[in-house]
Order: structure tokens, then C-alpha cells, then sequence
């Protein structure tokens, strides 16, 4: 049986999770949640699951949880410092994290610090982290198992492979909402518009992502550290039925491809009992049905924000932080209501515009550069606002 940590259980990836525990309740035990302010959900997590540690973003919410749970044995802890108990608990054999942006980071290090194995979903580690995170786990003997259904379609096609003979990658994008939308029609989008994905339900932050491809940018720079892939290795193609999730191509021209239903259970539970599989929680992919496979080579006048992630890319050190940063800054701002969607873009390339790219070794370096890189992307929409 895998006992089983949860960074973000409260989110889409946490509760997806949970839903795959359910179903295989013979091979799992939940030891440890971790939610942000949903406490309602967090505490039926809680009385179904019954692990025996908790972390609730506030103070006050993690005193409603001692109360209601105070005949119990679980112990409730709270904020960053809370996160970052669950991702080391000693008695779980397994972290899965999926606690959205940066603030995912220092619970996931904790988790590699710790020796174990982590299911990532926090795509921004590896993002603002990778070197770091990298020298951790050959440290701690931790191993880091992708859970984006793009990187685990790679993990997958993979296995077994000598890395050596990988030519190319290539990640598959839906392209969003707005694929076939007319350019001159993109600044009048709305947050409602932008948040209705034609085939993934995703949380608010990566569905905005996804709508300015900044989400394939982030995954290209996330796949760089967990294949250890240059860049001229890896590419995106707009693929919008999404059930290609990645295409691997080898040096003797053949071509592997992993394909799956469109929904985040497949890879979670690939990740959860690797190298294991267990019988399907969802109904088996019909290929009749779907009929055709589409693929488009990205337009980058539709998504520039990718342009500014290759650069990045290509960068390394401590542009994958202030590209990461200042999009944070933007999509919060946008579904606030402070900016339009086309600022985000503006935004981020006036934030990276002016970063000057430097080395970065420890935490302290990549806080440094996030913080540097945030306070500038908030001026620059203090002035769209």
C-alpha cells in the first residue's frame, strides 16, 4: 500500500487524485492534505480520507479545523510553513504536487529534500527550479514522476528507451478558446470567454494559460529539466482534439506517440502506481468515434507569449524566473479585472524586456529574482489598469 501526501488537494489535480485513490482504495493511503482557503471541501476530504496531517492556508481556518476535528488524531498546521510539513511527512511514501504558480515550490522541495517520490503537477518548480530541484533528488535519492499529460505521454514513450537516441519532442497544445478567433477580435476577450475551454477542465490560472499558450512555453522549459533535453530538441504543435498528449522522435525515424482521453485522471494515476498499472477509471479511448487527428504548426502573431517563453528557453538561469513571475503578475491581474486579456502579453514581454539575465544557485537567488521580477510586472499593470 502507498501512503500518499497531497499538495493542493483542493484543487482540480487534488481532487482528480483523490477520485483515482478512491477507485484503487485497496493500493492507497492518504497520510497528509494540504488545501489553500476551500475549507469546506478540505475537511470532507478530511472525514472521508483520514489523514492524520492537515494544512489550511490561514490561521483562522486552521483553528476551525481543530475544533471540528478535536476528538480526532489529526494534527492541523497552516500556511506556507504548513505546506512545506506536508511535502516532508515522514510516513508517506509519495507527494503529489499540485499547488499552483511559485508558491508550490519550496512544498515541493521539501518533498525532494525528503528522499521521495513526487507525481509533479506543479509544472513552475521545474520552471523556476530545475537546476536546483535536479541536484536535490540525485542528494536525496528522491524521483520525480511528471504529471502533465504532456510530460507524462513522454515519460511514457520513453520507458525503456536509450535517451540517446531521442531526436526531437514534441508537446501537443489544444490551443484554447481562441484558436480560430480573429486576431483583431483578442483584446476584447473576456475573463468568462477565456475560462471556457473547448476540451480540459483545469483550474482558473493554467485555463488562462492555456488560452495564451504560455502553458506549452512553461512545459517546454519543464521538459528541458526532466529529460535533459536542449532546446532545438523540443517543440509544440496545436493539436486540437487533444488525444495526441507528445510525439517522440527517434534518430531512425520512427515516431512514439502516447495517446489518452482528454482528462487529467489517466496521467495521475500513471504517476500514483508507476511502475504499476492498474485497471482504468474512465472508459476506454474510442478512436472510431473521434474519427480525425488534426495538427497545426503555433502562430506566433495568435500566441506571442510563446515566443517570449522560447527565449527563455533559451536563456536559462534566472529569465525561466522573471518569464514565470511576471506571468503570474499578469493572469492574476486579468481575472481580477485590472487589465485586458491582450495586456497580459504586454506585460510580461515589457517585464522580460527589461530582466537582465544572471546566474542563480540557491532559493535565495530564484526569491530574489521572482521578487524583482513581480515588482516590475505590477508596474507595468498598475499603468494598463
Amino acid at each position: 500500500m502507498t501512503k500518499v501526501s497531497i499538495l493542493g488537494s483542493t484543487g482540480t489535480i487534488g481532487r482528480n487524485a483523490l477520485e483515482v485513490i478512491r477507485r484503487h482504495a485497496r493500493h492507497f493511503r492518504v497520510t497528509a492534505l494540504a488545501g489553500g482557503t476551500n475549507v469546506r471541501l478540505l475537511a470532507e476530504q478530511v472525514r472521508e480520507f483520514r489523514p492524520r496531517l492537515v494544512s489550511v492556508g490561514r490561521k483562522e481556518d486552521a483553528e476551525v479545523l481543530r475544533t471540528e476535528f478535536a476528538r480526532s488524531a489529526v494534527r492541523v498546521v497552516h500556511g506556507p510553513e504548513g505546506a512545506e510539513i506536508v511535502g516532508g511527512e515522514p510516513k508517506s511514501d509519495l507527494v503529489l504536487s499540485a499547488i499552483t504558480g511559485i508558491n508550490g515550490l519550496k512544498p515541493t522541495l521539501a518533498a525532494v529534500r525528503a528522499g521521495k517520490r513526487v507525481a509533479l503537477a506543479n509544472k513552475e518548480s521545474l520552471v523556476v527550479a530545475g537546476a536546483l530541484l535536479k541536484k536535490e533528488a540525485r542528494a536525496s535519492g528522491a524521483v520525480i514522476i511528471p504529471v502533465d499529460s504532456e510530460h507524462s505521454a513522454v515519460f511514457q514513450c520513453l520507458a525503456g528507451e536509450d535517451r540517446r537516441n531521442v531526436k526531437k519532442v514534441t508537446l501537443t497544445a489544444s490551443g484554447g478558446p481562441f484558436f480560430r478567433t480573429p486576431l483583431a477580435e483578442l483584446k476584447t476577450k473576456t475573463i468568462r470567454e477565456t475560462l471556457d475551454h473547448p476540451r480540459w477542465k483545469m483550474g482558473k490560472k493554467v485555463t488562462v494559460d492555456s488560452a495564451t499558450l504560455m502553458n506549452k512555453g512553461l512545459e517546454l522549459i519543464e521538459a528541458r529539466w526532466l529529460f535533459d533535453l536542449a532546446p532545438g530538441e523540443l517543440a509544440v504543435l496545436i493539436h486540437p482534439q487533444s488525444i495526441v498528449h507528445a510525439l517522440v522522435e527517434m534518430r531512425d525515424g520512427s515516431v512514439l506517440a502516447q495517446l489518452g482521453p482528454t482528462d487529467m485522471k489517466v496521467p495521475i494515476q500513471v504517476a500514483l502506481t508507476y511502475p504499476e498499472r492498474l485497471d482504468a477509471v474512465l472508459p476506454p479511448l474510442n478512436l472510431a468515434r473521434v474519427r480525425s487527428l488534426e495538427f497545426y504548426p503555433v502562430d506566433l502573431r495568435r500566441f506571442p507569449m510563446l515566443r517570449l517563453a522560447l527565449w527563455a528557453l533559451e536563456e536559462r538561469e534566472s529569465a525561466p524566473v522573471a518569464l514565470n513571475a511576471a506571468n503570474e503578475a499578469a493572469v492574476e491581474a486579468f481575472l481580477g479585472g485590472r487589465i485586458r486579456f491582450s495586456d497580459i502579453y504586454e506585460v510580461v514581454r515589457r517585464t522580460v524586456a527589461r530582466h537582465r539575465p544572471r546566474r542563480v544557485g540557491g532559493l535565495d537567488d530564484i526569491l530574489d529574482v521572482d521578487g524583482q521580477a513581480r515588482a516590475l510586472a505590477l508596474r507595468y499593470i498598475a499603468q494598463r489598469t
